[in-house]
């Protein structure tokens, strides 16, 4: 499956906005997200993840492909249901995965048309609009679609970093700003 989306910091009024342009909303929900680092490639070189996400209704384990064009995050994801999240992390250790980083949020999923539009408030990054549309292909028309919808809600240019992403740069950048090159390192037992 293909996901096109993309995403844009989100105003005060967001809400306000996909309700006016006729979105539904269907759900509310908490994800928590585990990255996992390869033991066979790096990647954030390849553009690539594995995360395990746990949500109220159950637990998935997804990997997403490279992004397949520079405008959006376009990319191939494919993801399975499975049942114990723990029992699903230490198989993942267990093959030499390891975590990586968490990134939680509270989802609000609002319908509109052929997308799924997210408000969501992101732990450390704040408020952020999503809009995504799932293709058995890549399509411009999708591409333009969540583009529309994005430029209608959101607030400046599309980002087409990842949450994990954006948290990495906080992070760097918090480390920066306190006098660290990189984040402290452990000290020595």
């Amino acid at each position: 499956m293909i996901e096109v989306e993309a995403k844009a910091r989100a105003p005060e009024d967001a809400e306000d906005r996909i309700l006016r342009m006729g979105g539904i909303l269907i759900g509310v929900e908490n994800h928590e997200d585990i990255y996992f680092r390869s033991p066979v490639r790096d990647f954030a070189s390849t553009d690539e993840a594995l995360r395990l996400r746990i949500k109220d209704d159950g637990v998935y384990l997804t990997y997403k492909g490279p992004k397949l064009d520079p405008a959006t995050k376009t990319r191939l994801e494919l993801t399975v249901r499975v049942d114990d999240a723990t029992a699903s992390e230490r198989l993942l250790e267990s093959l030499g995965f390891s975590r990586f980083a968490v990134v939680r949020k509270r989802r609000s999923k609002y319908r509109l048309g052929d997308a799924i539009v997210a408000l969501d408030d992101v732990d450390g990054l704040g408020r952020f609009v999503e809009a995504e549309i799932s293709a058995d292909q890549e399509s411009p028309a999708d591409k333009a679609r969540v583009l529309e919808i994005i430029s209608s809600v959101g607030v400046g240019r599309p980002i087409r970093l990842s949450y994990l992403e954006l948290l990495e740069i906080a992070r760097s950048s918090a480390a920066a700003s306190a006098g660290w090159k990189s984040a402290p390192a452990k000290p020595e037992p």
